[in-house]
This record gives C-alpha cells, sequence and structure tokens, in this order.
C-alpha cells in the first residue's frame, strides 16, 4: 500500500511506500516514527479516512473501500481517538457526548444508556459525570471521557495517536491503566501511537517502526530495541534501561541484552550482583 499527498503537483509528497502490514486480531501494537514519518498517514488509512493510491487496507479479508455504503460500518469497526481528543468534546454534558455516537448508529435509547455507561465505567469515569460539562473535567478526565465517546460504539479495534500528550505523569498513568484494563475487558484489538519509548515498552507486544513512509522494524519489542544504533540514526531512542544495559556490559557486568524496562533492569542487576558477591565469598 502506498499513498501520496497532493500527487501531480508542486506539493506533491510521498507519505507511505510500500507498506505491507499485517495485525492480529488481539494484538496490542505499538507504532512509533519521528514526526514527518507517516504514522499518522497510516493510521487514517486504517479506519478509511483515506484511501491508498496503490494497494489497498483489508479488514477480515475485505477491502474497506469495496463498498462506498460500507464505509460508515469501518469506522464504527475501527475506532480512532486523535491526539488531544478532548478537542473534540463538544456536548452540554459528559453523558451526552459519549451518547452522540450511539445515538447516530439509530439503536434503541434503551441500548444507547447500556453502552454510554458502559464505556464511561471501562474509563473509569462514574456517575458524578454524567451531567458535568465536559469542559468542567480534568485534562486527564477529559481524555478519558473522549475514548469512552469511540468505546461507546464498540469498535473492534481502537487505535490511539499520542493518547497521554500534554497530560502529567498521574494523568498520563492512569490513561495507561484503562487501556490496559480496556484490553483486558473488551478483548479488542489496540494500536498505539506514542512518542515515549518507556510506555511503549512496557505496554505493548509488538511494535512497528516507521520512517520516512516504511516499515524498517516490525517485532517484538525485545527484538526492536535490540537495534538502538538503527533506532539513534533515525532520531528515536530505545528506552532508558536498554542504554544502562549496554554501558554496563561495556564495564565489565555480564547482562542480557534483550532488556528494555526498568524492572527488567533492576531484577537482572541485582541478580548479577548477587551472583557476583556469591562467588568472591567462595
Amino acid at each position: 500500500m502506498s499513498f501520496t499527498y497532493s500527487p501531480g503537483t508542486i506539493f506533491e509528497k510521498k507519505a507511505l511506500d510500500d507498506i505491507n502490514l499485517h495485525i492480529d486480531k488481539g494484538e496490542y501494537v505499538g507504532l512509533i516514527g519521528q514526526t514527518g514519518s507517516g504514522k499518522s498517514t497510516l493510521i487514517q488509512h486504517m479506519n478509511a479516512l483515506l484511501k491508498p493510491v496503490s494497494g489497498c487496507v483489508l479488514l477480515d479479508g475485505a477491502d474497506i473501500h469495496g463498498d462506498k455504503t460500507q464505509l460508515k460500518s469501518v469506522r464504527r469497526r475501527v475506532g480512532l481517538v486523535f491526539q488531544y481528543p478532548e478537542h473534540q468534546l463538544f456536548e452540554s454534558t459528559v453523558y451526552k457526548d459519549v451518547a452522540f455516537g450511539p445515538e447516530n448508529m439509530e439503536l434503541a435509547a434503551d441500548e444507547v444508556d447500556a453502552r454510554v455507561k458502559e464505556a464511561l465505567a471501562i474509563v473509569g469515569l462514574g456517575e458524578d459525570v454524567y451531567e458535568k460539562s465536559p469542559f468542567e473535567l480534568s485534562g486527564g478526565q477529559k481524555r478519558r471521557a473522549a475514548i469512552a465517546g469511540v468505546l461507546a460504539m464498540r469498535p473492534e479495534v481502537l487505535i490511539l495517536d499520542e493518547p497521554t500528550a500534554g497530560l502529567d505523569p498521574r494523568g498520563r498513568d492512569e490513561i495507561f491503566e484503562k487501556i490496559d484494563d480496556m484490553r483486558e475487558t473488551l478483548k479488542i484489538t489496540i494500536i498505539l501511537v506514542s512518542h515515549s519509548m518507556e510506555d511503549i515498552a512496557r505496554l505493548v507486544s509488538r511494535i512497528v517502526v516507521i520512517n520516512e513512509g516504511r516499515i524498517i522494524l516490525d517485532g517484538a519489542a525485545a527484538d526492536v530495541f535490540k537495534n538502538i544504533e538503527l533506532l539513534n540514526r533515525i532520531g528515536l531512542a530505545a528506552p532508558q534501561p536498554a542504554y544502562l544495559v549496554r554501558e554496563l556490559n561495556k564495564r565489565g557486568f555480564d547482562l542480557p541484552e534483550d532488556i528494555y524496562t526498568t524492572d527488567a533492569a533492576c531484577a537482572a542487576i541485582t541478580r548479577y550482583l548477587n551472583n557476583r558477591a556469591k562467588k568472591n565469598h567462595e
């Protein structure tokens, strides 16, 4: 699949170049890359906001652009939460905002009510916010309300574009905790776009790295983060624990090279020091 902005004009720019990506149901995939690498263009293809100039996007084996009358259905099945989604909040109350999507699906009132309450509960917002203006909420609560609006349509795939951008550490942790809960509760496929290597490292099971419109790495986090030189070369960084482990090994330690989380680094260093202390006492 490829995509070019403004083809045939002086503004022509190839944004995606021969992308070949398969994501299985239930996967938790991290998508990383520098600004301008093609990440946002790629995820907008996944729910038919953009159409490739060559190739196609398949959902359960069917071309999502094969039948234009089914585009609404595709966008319900593949929910996309843009960066700063709270800017999309517009209704007078949180309840009405989350209900907007299900109501436009022409569902019965009791079904809309059930979906709104379910979605808000999943993101950790209770009845106390139902009648509040969404603009009275904290930054983290606004983000969760916006995510609930997408969840209320019960998508099979949830794409999150920098869901914690601009939040303080506590708000960021709350959002990621809820995202993890959602995946466990709803058994949906999640695609997470993030600049935070530490967050990506501890959350996802698979990482896709995109650079200049092409996928250059795709695999388990441990395998992707071994490529520190390549990541550095394209302006990205591995999680800090990966650099620590590499530096300690240069200084005589013998630690596994596939460590990329703080918890794993602490455990490996402690184990190594304990083993060394034991040998010194023998």
